[in-house]
């Protein structure tokens, strides 16, 4: 399978996964750059897979739709435009050959969801959206911290090889806070270098992995000494809302 982040707007990611003939998207804000890469590539678009309802996510459907060959898999809880197939956690869907796992992931808005998939021979995929960024996670418009600690402690359970197709090239900006939360953190500070060295080149900083989000996103170390000392906070639900209100203010 052949992973693509197609780049949309100032800062997202439309992820594409194809298998030379056949491919899915993931999150279609705008239907433009796909059609060009479905051509440039000679691809026939099977599916469409959807994590949330924000615009910058599906603002491409309605374009898009000509041209599919397949299903539109999006969150039950959540007003998606229709016609789609509307999925919640634990479903369970194939498209490419792949059983994607639906995972339940609230907190960014009320309904969000997750994809997860183990291709044959590859490290798995996740593709979720606004909930997890590298170094970060998503405002919480509609959910509460309880909600986004739940999720994210969800997503931290996968497999640490799990590659993570966020859906924004937001991670510098997030490890710049990182390094604010946790100063000593030498993975981060390794890891930040590799990411300023690919963004100058123009490159992704993602899919990140979920071992490395493990050593140094603080949204996903909320139970860490140094973290829960930053945000001035015990209990893990605390130690993040302090982190996402802190995140909001933080310039």
């Amino acid at each position: 399978m052949n992973l693509i982040a197609v780049a949309a707007f100032t800062d997202n990611y439309i992820w594409m996964l194809h298998d030379g003939v056949d491919a899915l998207v993931v999150d279609p804000g705008d239907a433009t750059p796909v059609l060009e890469a479905l051509a440039e590539q000679g691809l026939r678009l099977a599916g469409i897979l959807v994590t949330h309802h924000h615009g910058d996510h599906v603002g491409g459907l309605e374009a898009l739709r000509p041209h599919l060959h397949g299903p539109i898999f999006g969150p039950a809880r959540e007003n998606i435009p229709q016609p789609c197939t509307p999925v919640e956690a634990g479903d369970r869907v194939e498209l490419l050959g792949l059983r994607f796992t639906v995972i339940d992931v609230p907190g960014h808005t009320a309904g969000h969801i997750a994809f997860y998939a183990e291709p044959t021979g590859e490290a798995p995929l996740l593709f979720c959206g606004d909930t997890l960024f590298s170094g970060g996670c998503g405002r919480l418009f509609e959910g509460t911290p309880a909600q986004m600690h739940a999720s994210l402690q969800r997503l931290a359970a996968l497999p640490g090889t799990t590659r993570v197709c966020c859906a924004h090239e937001y991670t510098l900006s997030n490890l710049r806070f990182a390094q604010a939360v946790e100063p000593e953190n030498a993975a981060l500070r390794n890891y930040q270098a590799w990411c300023l060295e690919q963004r100058a080149q123009a490159l992704p900083t993602l899919p990140s992995s979920l071992a490395l989000e493990l050593q140094i996103n603080p949204f996903m170390r909320c139970s860490e000494p140094a973290v829960m000392a930053a945000a001035e906070a015990q209990d893990p639900v605390a130690v993040l809302a302090s982190l996402r209100q802190w995140k909001n203010d933080f310039r």
